[in-house]
């Protein structure tokens, strides 16, 4: 778990994976980046940011049809896991920080 990069990937990376990014970076050596799909994204995906993980969340299945659809040979090694979590949430609301410890953790711990 230690020193691992994890990316978290949303439409907009404004709210779910900006949270998610908020939350775990630097946690037990983690280093987090958070990018979004859309092409009005706060920060938009690139293949740099998922050469650089380790380990991607997608917040939604349309997120990973996107990354697979644009980037099919940056993730041919990669582990990417669906936390389905909708767009219900804003940036850092508690239930949201809940959802995503809960569907997290136990993925950074095998």
């Amino acid at each position: 778990m230690h020193g691992r990069k994890i990316l978290f990937i949303c439409s907009r990376n404004r709210w779910r994976s900006l949270t998610a990014e908020k939350i775990f970076d630097g946690v037990n050596g983690l280093h987090a980046r958070s990018a979004g799909t859309e092409p009005n994204a706060r920060i938009r995906v690139t293949s740099g940011h998922i050469s650089w993980a380790d380990l991607i969340f997608v917040m939604e299945k349309k997120h990973l049809r996107r990354l697979q659809d644009k980037f099919p040979e940056d993730l041919a090694e990669k582990r990417i896991i669906c936390l389905h979590i909708p767009d219900d949430y804003q940036f850092m609301q508690p239930e949201l920080v809940d959802i995503l410890e809960t569907g997290v953790l136990p993925h950074l711990n095998e």
